[in-house]
């Protein structure tokens, strides 16, 4: 498949470059820094905080799919999710790409949006620690980066484009391993972390499976 990844030197998506140039994809990576990209893939020069459409326009022409670990690394940086990603939307529909995954984060289904204002109080897959303890905290703690995914998903949802969307709980950098549980629309129950290696790994495989094409996806260990 011929894949463009964004965000593809994060976590995430040194992870999705990595498995896909391994699986023999064709890989475009849309960096900030291109001198942080050593894998054999093509490159393209983009900040997602101030993009250029045209640029991200070349950079999604004639992709197969496009994956997104975009994501805000500080409390500064909050609104990066849903602004680039709304510029990869009207990229995608300029050249008719239409598939794309992307990661959020497992409490995002509680989060109040422009698009979801009155979100469920709990996840059906939280069990009595998560929902009680773990979400509250982290959602005050994190609470300018969850905003600002739960816009994101609200543009993806509102796009039409064929997307997939991950909500991984608290990420680690352990080895891939490809062994994780999975569940549509919800978190797992016990499920409190995954490596960004798996999380990565899910989203190749989901965007190859027509069943996950506008559905959120929970993952876990």
């Amino acid at each position: 498949m011929k894949l463009t990844i964004f965000a593809a030197t994060g976590g995430i998506g040194r992870q999705l470059v990595e498995q896909a140039v391994a699986a023999g994809h064709e890989v475009t990576a849309v960096v900030r820094n291109p001198a942080k990209v050593s894998a054999p893939v093509n490159i393209v020069t983009a900040d997602l905080a101030s993009p250029d459409l045209a640029v991200l326009e070349s950079a999604v022409s004639g992709a197969d799919a496009v994956l997104s670990g975009l994501g805000a690394r500080t409390k500064a940086e909050a609104g990066v999710a849903g602004r680039g990603t709304l510029e990869m939307i009207d990229a995608m529909k300029a050249t008719g790409v239409r598939r794309i995954a992307v990661v959020s984060a497992a409490p995002i289904g509680t989060v109040a949006s422009p698009g979801n204002p009155h979100p469920p109080k709990h996840d059906p897959g939280e069990g009595f620690v998560m929902r009680n303890l773990l979400t509250p905290m982290v959602k005050r703690v994190l609470r300018e980066h969850y905003a600002d995914l739960a816009v994101m998903e609200d543009e993806l949802r509102a796009s039409g484009l064929d997307w997939t969307i991950i909500r991984p709980p608290q990420l680690n950098d352990k080895p891939l391993t490809g062994r994780y549980r999975t569940a549509y629309g919800q978190n797992l129950k016990s499920g409190s972390k995954i490596s960004r290696a798996d999380v990565a790994h899910l989203m190749l495989q989901a965007i190859q499976r027509p069943e996950t094409i506008q559905t959120i996806m929970g993952v876990a260990y």
